[in-house]
């Protein structure tokens, strides 16, 4: 199976996986699964966020999507448990699809790690 089916389909059960549980079967895009990942990785699951929490929870889970790609690396908490990321290496110029590529790419990889898809 070439790399690009293999992602398209392991895509699908990444936003059907959380379709289903967060959006009564109704499709999740990019920017919501990215904001899922957020909210998992802060941990705090019962708040109901500002805009400007939602942009971080997007940030923190950008740099955990792309940490092991070497573009960012965990360097604390504070006080009120939101991560802090440090920028690694500076992301290359990317088109639009291909920052969707890479992103879907390590969403894939969050979620094969978690084991919540195979």
């Amino acid at each position: 199976m070439s790399r690009d089916i293999q992602l398209k389909d392991r895509w699908e059960k990444v936003v059907e996986l959380l379709s289903n549980q967060f959006a009564e079967g109704e499709k999740l895009d990019l920017d919501a699964i990215i904001y899922l990942i957020g909210v998992q990785e802060l941990g705090n699951f019962k708040k109901n966020f500002q805009k400007d929490e939602k942009v971080n929870l997007m940030h923190i889970a950008i740099c955990k999507l792309l940490e092991p790609y070497g573009y960012y690396e965990f360097d604390f908490f504070d006080k009120e448990g939101w991560p802090h990321y440090k920028i690694k290496e500076e992301l290359p110029p990317l088109k639009a699809g291909e920052q969707s590529i890479l992103m879907k790419d390590a969403i894939v990889n969050y979620f094969l790690e978690k084991q919540l898809i195979e």
